[in-house]
């Protein structure tokens, strides 16, 4: 028996490590996608601004940062619907209920498209001073307010990660700048106005919306799971909570995205604009840091799903310890750094002016190291069926939080935006833990 349990356990760890080593790998193909397509959309970003100048291109800017937030917004998250409910169905070659996965999640992306695009166009047309464009140019930005259809598309996505082609998702980044850059080029050549440079902008989320569907599309082919399938058939998915998963995740990104939009008003009405400015500063550097940790998450999803159809929760604890370790191990560095090198990085980089962002630049690092060392928490509980649960927990932390920030920033300053911010990702990170270990307590 010893010798056995002993056995077990080195196939266990050996099974452990190589979806972890798969979950880096991935996670290193969508960060390559992303470095490259971070030179080209600077390209192309150059090239659009030099064309319109600074007016111009900031309502091109504003227009599709509008579009975004709205996507964020009534987007139902549905690659996440696709890797719970599809991935067992899959593994286990009951096609027609996989398909029903796919019909359904198609399904949610038509709702979500149709609401988006009737709420983009009323605000585009109703707010046009709000907003930031001046009346003249709401008919413009309601026409790229229609991009919002294409933008929340997530079924082809969630279907791409269950399928382990993340080289497919990593070259989608790469399209949309391709375009984008080829646009703005010609765009400067021919001296075109902000109405040709919002068509290329939507060109280019349209050409990685074809290039995500058409791999999707001969993904399935390939592996079989077309054989008769129809848009005609039964869009009821058998298990129970499908609805409640579907909205649970929807508003659980809503208040991830919209939350950090709302913080920057926030400090920006209450002590002004330069104030605000310090603390985007900050705020990007963070994410910036944050960032290829957080490409993780892509990657841990379709393993977490695959582990709940297969091998069962201890393997996913496993996995979610050591993504844990290895993402906050990075994070903890970079504070460091953040903490002695800041005030001069920030000075070489933006000027003089920006180097008092540095002390509020460390508190914002500091709550993004605890978010990474937390960062598999989250995906672990939506992954076990608990969607609900960790919108709960997201929804008391970010209430309190925003009740709480006006008069903490009216007392102390903006410095207690990013004291308050550490406070909140860490009530979180705990909320998210007691959520795992209450989990994990009922089924051992």
């Amino acid at each position: 028996m010893g010798a056995g349990s002993q056995l077990n356990q080195e196939r266990s760890a050996e099974a452990s490590e190589q979806v972890f080593r798969r979950v880096l790998v991935n996670t290193g193909k969508l960060l390559g996608g992303r470095t490259v397509n971070a030179v080209i959309s600077l390209g192309y970003t150059a090239l659009a601004a030099r064309a319109l100048g600074v007016q111009p291109f900031g309502i091109l800017v504003l227009m599709h940062a509008f579009a975004q937030l709205l996507g964020d917004v009534v987007r139902f998250q549905s690659w996440q619907t696709v890797l719970q409910y599809g991935a067992e169905p899959l593994q286990e070659r009951r096609i027609g209920e996989f398909q029903r996965v796919i019909r359904f999640t198609a399904m949610l992306d038509v709702l979500s498209g149709v609401a988006g695009v009737a709420i983009g166009v009323a605000a585009a047309l109703l707010f046009a001073g709000p907003l930031g464009w001046e009346p003249a140019q709401a008919p413009a930005a309601a026409a790229y307010a229609t991009s919002v259809a294409i933008i929340v598309a997530a079924a082809p996505l969630g279907l791409l990660r269950l399928f382990d082609r993340f080289d497919i998702l990593a070259g989608q980044a790469v399209v949309i700048s391709l375009v984008r850059l080829a646009g703005c080029g010609l765009g400067l050549w021919l001296n075109w106005s902000l109405g040709p440079f919002l068509l290329v902008w939507a060109a280019g989320t349209l050409a990685g919306f074809l290039w995500m569907c058409g791999g999707a599309w001969l993904e399935l082919r390939r592996r079989g799971l077309l054989e008769g399938f129809s848009w005609g058939g039964s869009y009821r998915i058998p298990q129970p909570g499908v609805w409640r998963f579907a909205w649970a995740t929807n508003l659980n990104a809503t208040l991830g995205t919209a939350f950090t939009h709302l913080v920057t008003l926030m400090v920006g009405s209450v002590l002004g604009p330069s104030q605000a400015a310090l603390w985007r500063v900050g705020r990007q550097v963070a994410d910036a840091i944050a960032k290829p940790a957080k490409l993780l998450v892509p990657a841990l999803y379709p393993e977490l799903a695959r582990l709940r159809a297969s091998s069962g929760e201890a393997m996913m604890w496993r996995l979610a310890v050591q993504i844990g370790l290895a993402a906050g191990g990075v994070g903890i560095v970079l504070l460091v750094v953040s903490t002695f090198a800041g005030a001069p990085l920030l000075r070489l980089i933006l000027g003089a002016g920006f180097e008092s962002a540095a002390s509020l630049m460390t508190w914002q690092v500091a709550a993004a190291v605890v978010g990474l060392i937390a960062l598999p928490l989250e995906p672990l509980v939506i992954s076990l069926g608990h969607a609900g649960a960790a919108v709960r927990v997201r929804v008391v932390v970010a209430v309190c939080y925003a009740i709480a920030l006006p008069p903490l920033v009216r007392r102390f300053g903006v410095e207690a935006a990013g004291a308050s911010l550490l406070a909140a990702s860490i009530a979180l990170a705990l909320g998210m833990l007691v959520l795992v270990l209450r989990r994990r307590g009922r089924s051992a």
